[in-house]
């Protein structure tokens, strides 16, 4: 077969695509309707009005445990001149909710009441017509509107239809999408065994994802069997789809350019392409076009472009069949807490992060590729950087859409600074306590990094390790330097283990840095101004290597766990990390040194509860013991300051 690579030679921007998406689909008919229980139709959309059958209440009813009496037989009565009313001749006992008597129009709570005798009673006061009584239609009366077409029914709908007698309503029918999962690199997870996969075999989650989505935007979806990269076969799946009636049919993967991305080639083969390639960052392989007047779309197959595209385009279409006023997400504005590049010519979705810290939303960027699915589920909300824009400045003012409500935002504790494992134990044991409203939000930066960001005012906390070369002592010398205004704690977390991360059995026979001097061995790096690399580079100078003779030391990686990957997966022979990263992944390690990992706190955050609670956790047993667990740490000392300035 002839491949040939599928070029976009006309990208759109969002906007362009957005305009050609609902003017090609501009006479796509409603949904058709259908006719179900109103105590089923919690999220559905009418499809006529709703007219009530029943008034509500349908008769006179007590709003009041008392008695029920004609109103004019209490005119009168006074504390000087009480009014005796006689039981079953001017008054009956009722309850609330109860059908008033004929001849009643009012009630006299019991507590108004003085009983003389069993039949006698008197009062002090009068009540006028219709007092404490629920009169019939007093919340529906029969033959008013209800509800217009078009509206969404709700769980509180579903109670104002009930109570006027509607118990059938007619609504849109949902949309049906075919979702038809490609790739011949996919597996699906029902048939993963154990924790480990082939390489070049990847989990099939995206057909999942967009199902779910497609239920949150009011639609029915169905996943087809996945498919391997064949034309054909593809082409078979969507014919077939459309001719038994679906509404949208979703093709993921294969959009893009290469020689098997089949996405365009059978949508222009059984109908017409509109679009193919729009200006975004991720999601920029996105096609759509039409086949016998049904939609369909090239989805790209990372996942985070995947959910772009659907929430851009896709899902945009499903609320405008079924008559939906748009989606939008709450904005606010934030400051990014560092300088954010982008690049020109594409709008780019950033994923951040955002804590509330000195009345200010700062906003920290988490990775940028789109095929990571975690920078989204980690994400508070979303920034929009415009395609002419070249980035962001630290501290410029932009809007953010909230992934997250604003309120678990303002209870979040924002950690900048080094990485640790650790930070992931203290987040949940912090959930599993009684004070779960709290969460922490960490970004890795290394432990410089986090006392600029203290300096800049961007965070609760850092995380920090800087060893002192001078006295082996560990941050003060380093806080004294470069934040000597600044009102400080010290607070300790753990003690750990950093060493070489070596492939399991170590085959290389790597016993320390004089090795990599001498022997075509390749290491990897961490960050500039991550206390890993401070160490890393004092081991350097005390043993007379030049940085330069280390093959790898300007690759460099932001976690230790990323560390650890990369000898897992054969990028690097080693890596400088923590002992428990090297446990995690079931890697060797050789002992450097014992370290001292601080939380520095800043004196006006201290004091405050959320604060106060994290260092309540820390000091817990059982967060010392999972601490333990993990390998590699000590908690001697968690929790102890070290130091108060």
């Amino acid at each position: 077969m002839n491949k040939k690579r599928n070029v976009y030679l006309d990208m759109k921007s969002i906007k362009e695509a957005e305009n050609i998406l609902f003017e090609k689909f501009s006479n796509q008919p409603s949904m058709d309707k259908e006719e179900i229980a109103a105590a089923d139709a919690v999220g559905r959309v009418l499809a006529e009005p709703a007219i009530a059958a029943l008034s509500s209440p349908n008769f006179h009813a007590a709003a009041m445990d008392g008695i029920a009496v004609d109103a004019k037989s209490s005119f009168g009565a006074s504390e000087e001149a009480p009014v005796s009313l006689k039981i079953g001749e001017s008054a009956s006992w009722i309850n609330t909710g109860h059908v008033m008597p004929a001849g009643t129009n009012a009630v006299i709570m019991i507590e108004h009441l003085n009983i003389i005798d069993d039949e006698t009673l008197a009062i002090e006061a009068p009540v006028f017509p219709w007092q404490n009584v629920r009169k019939m239609g007093e919340d529906i009366v029969a033959t008013e509107l209800l509800f217009p077409r078009g509206h969404v029914i709700t769980a509180y709908s579903v109670g104002a239809l009930l109570s006027g007698g509607v118990f059938s309503i007619k609504v849109r029918k949902k949309p049906r999408v075919l979702i038809i999962p490609t790739g011949s690199e996919l597996k699906q997870w029902e048939n993963v065994k154990g924790n480990r996969l082939e390489p070049g075999i990847v989990i099939e989650s995206n057909s999942h994802v967009l199902s779910g989505l497609c239920r949150e935007y009011g639609a029915d979806a169905v996943c087809n069997t996945m498919l391997k990269d064949n034309l054909e076969k593809i082409k078979k799946a969507v014919n077939d789809g459309i001719d038994s009636g679906f509404d949208m049919v979703l093709i993921i993967g294969g959009s893009s350019a290469g020689s098997e991305d089949y996405a365009k080639p059978v949508i222009s083969s059984l109908g017409k392409v509109y679009v193919h390639g729009v200006t975004m960052m991720p999601g920029k392989p996105l096609l759509f076009g039409k086949i016998k007047n049904t939609p369909v779309f090239g989805i790209p197959g990372y996942p985070v472009a995947a959910i772009v595209a659907f929430e851009q385009f896709a899902g945009k279409l499903l609320i405008k069949m079924q008559g939906l006023d748009e989606k939008k997400r709450d904005e606010i504005i934030v400051e990014p807490a560092r300088k954010i590049v982008s690049k020109l010519g594409q709008e780019e979705f950033l994923r951040v992060k955002i804590g509330a810290v000195n009345d200010k939303l700062i906003a920290s960027q988490l990775p940028r590729g789109s095929g990571s699915i975690t920078t989204l589920t980690e994400a508070d909300g979303i920034i929009r950087i415009p395609a002419h824009s070249e980035g962001l400045s630290a501290g410029e003012k932009v809007t953010a859409e909230l992934i997250r409500p604003l309120s678990a935002i303002k209870n979040t504790i924002v950690i900048i600074g080094s990485h640790d494992n650790c930070l992931d134990l203290l987040s949940d044991e912090i959930q599993r306590g009684k004070t779960g409203s709290v969460s922490i939000s960490s970004s890795h930066v290394g432990s410089m990094g986090g006392l600029m960001a203290i300096k800049k005012g961007a965070c609760h906390m850092a995380g920090s390790h800087l060893l002192d070369p001078e006295d082996g002592s560990y941050n003060i010398s380093y806080l004294k330097k470069y934040l000597p205004k600044e009102k400080l704690w010290v607070v300790n977390l753990v003690m750990r283990e950093q060493g070489f991360i070596l492939p399991k059995g170590n085959p290389k026979g790597i016993k320390g840095l004089e090795d990599f001097k001498d022997k075509e061995l390749f290491f990897i790096n961490r960050q500039a101004g991550s206390g890993t690399r401070i160490l890393l580079d004092y081991r350097l100078n005390a043993l007379g290597i030049s940085p330069a003779e280390i093959n790898g030391y300007t690759n460099e990686e932001y976690t230790h766990m990323s560390v650890a990957v990369a000898v897992l997966s054969g990028r690097a022979d080693a890596g400088l990390g923590i002992h428990a990263a090297a446990k995690a992944l079931d890697l060797d390690f050789i002992p450097v040194v014992t370290e001292e990992y601080d939380l520095i706190i800043p004196d006006r955050f201290f004091n405050t509860d959320m604060v106060q609670i994290l260092m309540d956790t820390i000091k817990t047993e059982s967060f010392k013991k999972r601490v333990e667990l993990l390998g590699g740490y000590g908690t001697e000392k968690t929790g102890d300051i070290i130091s108060q300035s």
